[in-house]
């Protein structure tokens, strides 16, 4: 399985950052796995890029924090089908133990190029 991430990528500015956005959906409910909360915070994250003219296409780098080291395997596979084809951002993965929230299992910064931008 190829790994959905990239080991160098070279990016020119201006840049975005993100900060760790939660998996909660605008109604505030919080789905109860891994893979639902990825694809809610990767939603959420979407509509933030949107509102500067971006999106996923122009994501450089993710930092990713999850509860569960087991649940590695199912977000991976979450986090390949929320970011578009060829879109390897770099990326950091680290294990906590708790979040702002107890429901919370994962969360997800990022740092993008606006459009044009990307090299």
């Amino acid at each position: 399985m190829a790994t959905p991430h990239s080991d160098a990528l070279l990016a020119h500015g201006p840049l975005l950052f993100l900060s760790g956005r939660s998996p909660e959906a605008p109604d505030g409910d919080v789905a109860g796995d891994v893979a639902g909360q990825t694809r809610q915070i990767f939603a959420n994250m979407e509509q933030d890029l949107h509102e500067y003219g971006s999106d996923l296409r122009f994501l450089v780098k993710l930092t990713y924090y999850l509860r569960h080291i087991v649940d590695l395997d199912e977000f991976r596979a979450a986090l390949g089908e929320c970011l578009p084809d060829g879109v390897r951002p770099v990326g950091t993965l680290v294990e906590v133990s708790g979040l702002v929230d107890p429901r919370h299992l994962v969360q997800v910064e990022g740092v993008a190029c606006l459009p044009g931008e990307r090299g």
